[in-house]
């Protein structure tokens, strides 16, 4: 028996880590070989929060431009969403306004919606193209909930990502 059950978004441009974040949270491994994601995936992972069994639905959007038809569909329903971005790749952070702007047409204003900024490959330090700090001022300039910065292939901040979307989810049914 759940407390409670929530139906997450993960999206964002391809190739910047949605599947292996949502592979290592799922099983705690780290999968360098995962293959492109061909419109959606779809996981389950139950989780405990304050006492509260929590059952997360997640679904994981293929990044490529033509699968961006399929997002609004499975925004209907959806309570909380992560953007993922991949700081050695400037441009698939540049393209949240476009992201944002599929998910936003398909909410009701008075939708309490959480969204994470989520930067991915926080482990490639040499690769980065995007620092801490301005993914936190572009996170803050959209208005949304959260922003925090993970590796899939080292597990940092991985089970916190979906922990943080879920406390907020929790916060708007009343579950905190």
């Amino acid at each position: 028996m759940y407390d409670a059950t929530y139906k997450i978004v993960i999206f964002g441009d391809a190739g910047c880590g949605k599947t292996t974040l949502t592979q290592r949270f799922l099983t705690n491994l780290f999968k360098s070989d995962s293959k492109m994601t061909i419109g959606v995936d779809f996981e389950v992972k139950s989780l405990e929060i304050n006492g509260k069994k929590i059952k997360l639905q997640i679904w994981d959007f293929g990044g490529e431009e033509r699968f961006r038809f399929l997002l609004p569909t499975y925004v209907r329903g959806a309570n909380g969403a992560l953007f993922m971005y991949d700081v050695t790749n400037y441009s698939s952070l540049a393209h949240i306004d476009d992201w944002l702007l599929v998910i936003k047409r398909e909410l009701r204003i008075e939708e309490q919606f959480p969204i994470i900024v989520v930067g991915g490959k926080a482990d490639l330090i040499e690769d980065r193209e995007v620092s801490g700090d301005e993914g936190i001022n572009i996170a803050r300039s959209r208005s949304v909930d959260g922003f925090i910065e993970c590796s899939s292939k080292t597990g940092e901040n991985v089970e916190e990502t979906f922990e943080a979307l879920s406390r907020l989810m929790m916060q708007n049914s009343n579950l905190l």
